[in-house]
């Protein structure tokens, strides 16, 4: 049976996914970081408030166990903290520690430089209906 256009697609959209986050866990490699845990890092830092442990999960997309370990071994190299919520005992807000602060800038200096690369001949009108299409996409998965 020959492959459909979505099926291709599908294919070719994990394929550069699994592609690029491979790539830039590469480039990360000397920073001693693994991909769990710089993605942590980039996701905290997005944050203009603390986190609570529930919801960085969520914006990660792990569970919370998967990110407790992970906090576990940010917290040991001194990259982030947790503190108490007064509101509930059971809550902990997640900070980045200010050494963190320059790990970060060189993971996104080094996260924007390799999207620089890989958009090399992608002009603007193609980047936005391929936005378009996986925002569809993305739609679809949320009403599943």
């Amino acid at each position: 049976m020959p492959l459909t256009e979505e099926h291709r697609f599908g294919m070719q959209l994990a394929h550069t996914s699994r592609g690029w986050r491979a790539e830039l866990d590469r480039r990360l490699a000397d920073l001693g970081l693994s991909q769990a845990r710089w993605l942590v890092l980039l996701h905290l830092a997005r944050f203009t408030e603390p986190p609570t442990q529930r919801e960085l999960a969520q914006s990660v997309g792990v569970e919370g166990p998967t990110l407790a370990r992970l906090l576990d071994s940010l917290e040991k190299q001194g990259l982030v903290r947790r503190q108490a919520v007064l509101e509930d005992r059971r809550a902990k807000k997640i900070l980045l520690d200010d050494s963190a602060r320059p790990l970060i800038v060189e993971i996104e200096t080094i996260a924007t430089a390799l999207r620089h690369e890989l958009f090399v001949g992608v002009d603007e009108e193609e980047l936005r209906v391929c936005m378009q299409v996986h925002a569809k996409i993305l739609a679809n998965l949320e009403k599943s």
